[in-house]
């Protein structure tokens, strides 16, 4: 269930950046990744993983960019996310 709904996710994601940034299909896409991670990973690990001291930075620029992306400014939360994503991950 969890690698479904992480790749619908990506796919709505991927199908709101192709049809100029909608903000629907971008902020359901969203969600369908987050709670796919949710199903694959755990509850506790993801708030665990999320919510470290060093990556607090990056999870405020992601959930922030998510919450810009629900409030239908797509194209400036996508870079808030790139953002977040890329200093979690680093």
């Amino acid at each position: 269930i969890g690698v479904g709904l992480v790749g619908f996710g990506l796919f709505f994601l991927l199908f709101g950046i192709l049809l100029y940034f909608d903000s629907v299909l971008m902020a359901f896409g969203n969600l369908l990744f987050l709670s796919g991670l949710v199903f694959i990973i755990g509850f506790r690990r993801t708030f665990t993983f999320f919510f470290q001291r060093p990556k607090l930075k990056g999870s405020s620029f992601f959930f922030g960019g998510l919450i810009v992306v629900l409030m239908r400014w797509p194209i400036l939360g996508m870079l808030l996310e790139a953002y977040g994503f890329i200093s979690l991950f680093r």
